[in-house]
Order: structure tokens, then sequence, then C-alpha cells
């Protein structure tokens, strides 16, 4: 597992280049609240949205995801408590005031950076009443309240 990077892979420097491009600033890699170790892929802290790249074997994408044959338990508990420490870290960003934005590493990156903007223009101009999580397929990320 040492080979697999934990930032900078290709799917997260596609979506921050598209980002830049539109004028779009964030951080990247950055602990969003004190006492958690875990950070998010893209920061937008002036608007309070935490954007994660996940990948689609380690996040168990519905449409990519195959399970291992090898050692089949042991990666069945791994990517079954990735998924657990992503509801979680979702939740907490959530209660915090964040609004948390779910991109699989194999969504377009220009529809991915669209919803990102469109989230962004959004809460920049009219800060949302509560948080919430986005994830690819929902119907208006902009409007949509915490899951």
């Amino acid at each position: 597992m040492r080979a697999n990077k934990a930032r900078d892979t290709n799917p997260e420097r596609r979506l921050r280049s598209l980002l830049h491009k539109r004028g779009l600033r964030y951080r990247v890699n950055a602990r969003l609240l004190p006492g958690l170790r875990r950070t998010a892929d893209v920061v937008f802290p002036a608007a309070r949205v935490a954007v994660f790249i996940d990948g689609c074997y380690w996040h168990k994408c519905p449409e990519h995801y195959r399970p291992a044959h090898i050692n089949d338990r042991f990666w069945q508990e791994k990517i079954d408590g990735n998924r657990a420490r992503d509801r979680e870290t979702d939740q907490l960003l959530v209660d915090a005031g964040w609004t948390v934005i779910r991109i699989w590493e194999h969504e377009d990156p220009a529809e991915a950076a669209n919803r990102v903007e469109s989230v962004i223009r959004g809460a920049t101009s009219a800060r949302p009443s509560r948080p919430s999580t986005v994830r690819a397929g929902d119907p208006d990320p902009s409007a949509r309240s915490g899951r």
C-alpha cells in the first residue's frame, strides 16, 4: 500500500486544475477540525466547503468496486472501515457547519468541477441555512439540506 498516494492523485490534480481555471482558490490536503486527524482533498475555508475525491476501490464505489479474492476478510473490513470513517467525517463536518462534497475518482472532472463551483458560488452569495453532504447524482447540490 506504500505505492498508493495519499494526495496529488491524477483525479485530484485534474479537478484542482479546472477549479483554478474558473478562478476558485482553495487549500489542498487541509485539516478542518481541531483534534480530527483527517484531511479534505480540496478546501474552501471562507465558504466552509470540503471536497473529498474518493477512490473507487478504497471507498467501495457502487459502479466499479470489485472485492478482493485474496485475504478477502481483511480487505472487506478495511474498506468497510473506510466507509464508516467517511460517514463519521461527513457528520462531524456537517455538525460543525461545513458542506461536504464527495466525488468518485471515475467522475468526469468537468462535471465534478461544475458541482463544486455551483456549491461554492451559492455558499459565497447566500450562506445556506443547513450544511450538507453532496454526492454525484444529487438533484440540486446548492439547495441540498443535511443528509
